[in-house]
């Protein structure tokens, strides 16, 4: 691909995933006090609380009680812009606790490449730090990913699971979708309102170059979970999107493996960067999984 195609993958991206985004905040009253861990230092805006985990700072917030549900975002965006909207919804009836990945959002950097594994293990050792035990988990795209790891390194730990818009296989995203990831570059994103948004909340805005670096060379890494999938043993739910960056058949495909406890929801005139968005369409869904599998 010519730079001049690149660029323009790399825009479109960029600017199909900020159209997705919402601007609520999921805790615009401030941190819930329903958090196990008071010890955990509170954000310096006071929206949530950091987490020590294996050496590094994990933000997370919280909100509702009852049964924990740990929402996982997407990549070069935060748990704000991607749940804002959907998060009061699900805490009407449980405990809702969203995470900024490494380098993402609240979340200062670590000194590691980024990994759906190792961000697997910081959500892994989270669900242990707040005395959990178990807890439903929701991934979308990049976070969908980890989500998913999590399932499969960690099973005794995940009581359901949620993957959207997300592929067990890298060849699972259409070819235009892995061209644009290949695309991305720090300094021409600095233009767009991804940037905005990372600056306006991370610990250190410096971090945009290293976020956008890492994210890219873990989404152009070729990897094949196939093998993996039979260690999920909570009950699963694959969402996509009606017109989404994933292909159909890889969806189906996933759901097979999976095996008789997981099942797939295609959300209608959605694509991948606004169905996070669609809380009309999603809350139904969601609630009705996870409350459905309450008890397993």
């Amino acid at each position: 691909m010519k730079t001049g195609l690149k660029a323009c993958a790399a825009a479109l991206l960029t600017a199909l995933l900020v159209s997705g985004c919402g601007t609520d905040t999921e805790n615009s009253a401030g941190p819930s006090t329903t958090q196990s861990r008071t010890a955990d230092a509170p954000s310096a805006d006071g929206t949530g609380f950091y987490a020590e985990i294996g050496g590094n700072r994990i933000y997370y917030a919280s909100q509702g009680t009852g049964r924990p549900l740990i929402l996982l975002h997407g990549g070069l965006i935060s748990s704000e812009p991607t749940f804002g909207a959907l998060v009061p919804e699900l805490a009407k009836s449980r405990r809702v606790i969203t995470v900024d990945l490494q380098a993402h959002g609240r979340t200062p950097d670590f000194d590691r490449p980024m990994g759906f594994e190792s961000m697997a293990d910081d959500i892994a050792g989270l669900i242990g730090h707040l005395g959990l035990g178990q807890a439903d988990v929701l991934g979308y795209s990049l976070g969908g990913g980890v989500a998913l790891q999590i399932a499969t390194r960690h099973p005794d730990q995940v009581s359901a699971l949620g993957v959207v818009s997300a592929p067990y296989r890298s060849d699972g995203w259409l070819p235009e979708m892995r061209a644009g990831m290949a695309a991305m570059d720090a300094e021409a994103m600095r233009s767009t309102p991804m940037y905005q948004i990372y600056t306006g909340v991370a610990p250190d805005p410096n971090g945009w170059t290293a976020l956008v670096t890492k994210t890219r060379q873990l989404l152009v890494t070729d990897y094949d979970w196939t093998a993996q999938l039979p260690a999920v043993k909570a009950p699963t739910l694959v969402l996509t999107a009606e017109s989404d960056a994933l292909r159909r058949e890889h969806a189906v495909d996933m759901v097979a493996r999976l095996g008789k406890t997981a099942r797939l929801e295609v959300i209608p005139a959605t694509t991948h960067y606004d169905i996070m968005s669609r809380t009309d369409l999603l809350t139904p869904v969601l609630t009705g999984f996870f409350g459905g599998t309450a008890g397993r």
